[in-house]
């Protein structure tokens, strides 16, 4: 009914009254059924395309709307590249530890962490020691291998290997390397950070009238 409600234009109340005593053989329902159904899954795929195409548009809006943003801030300024790092460092740096570390599996972090740590403190990130937290199905010397190619420090870095053997008998995504420790030892840094984090959050917070 629908096919000929849209091709004709013919209101349903309409044509609901001339079919209202038609009845169908078992092989139209069936047939009606099947071309419902492929109408059905058509009108699917079309939603999905549509969603797709939206979500793309609102990535890219948000993308561009990002790289505005980071045009009106100078990364070159080592206080706004301090109060950066500072505020990473309060949500994914250690609290507890005598000394200035960062733990994640996300390599855009680590690589962040060391390049402030070149460019604010000018400290040799040669001298970072790196701990590493893995499953029990990883291979300890690939995976070292790995984490000292993808943030450039040497080697002989690694020392330190954890395994998690709450993960044995469970298989590891291949895109999964682990979490990679940084340690600099140097605990004034970390205080540093600490406290201007500290600082800069309770000013927002106090100016917004919270």
């Amino acid at each position: 009914m629908s096919v000929i409600e849209h091709k004709y234009g013919i209101t349903r109340s309409t044509l609901s009254s001339w079919f209202k005593k038609v009845k169908l053989t078992a092989t139209q329902k069936k047939k009606l059924l099947k071309n419902s159904n492929n109408a059905l899954t058509i009108a699917r795929r079309k939603a999905v395309l549509w969603h797709n195409k939206q979500k793309q548009k609102r990535i890219k809006e948000a993308q561009q709307q990002a790289l505005q943003t980071l045009k009106n801030i100078n990364i070159k300024n080592k206080y706004t590249l301090e109060l950066a790092l500072a505020i990473l460092y309060l949500g994914e740096g250690g609290k507890t530890i005598s000394e200035t570390n960062i733990g994640s599996s996300n390599q855009l972090i680590l690589k962040f962490f060391l390049s402030c740590l070149k460019k604010i403190y000018n400290f040799d990130i040669k001298k970072i020691k790196c701990e590493l937290h893995l499953r029990a199905d990883q291979n300890s010397e690939k995976t070292k291998r790995f984490w000292a190619k993808k943030l450039k420090l040497p080697l002989k870095n690694f020392k330190q290997i954890t395994i998690d053997k709450r993960t044995l008998g469970s298989k590891t995504f291949p895109y999964y390397k682990g979490v990679c420790t940084l340690r600099c030892g140097n605990v004034a840094i970390k205080r540093r950070l600490l406290f201007l984090a500290d600082f800069f959050c309770k000013k927002i917070i106090k100016k917004s009238g919270l």
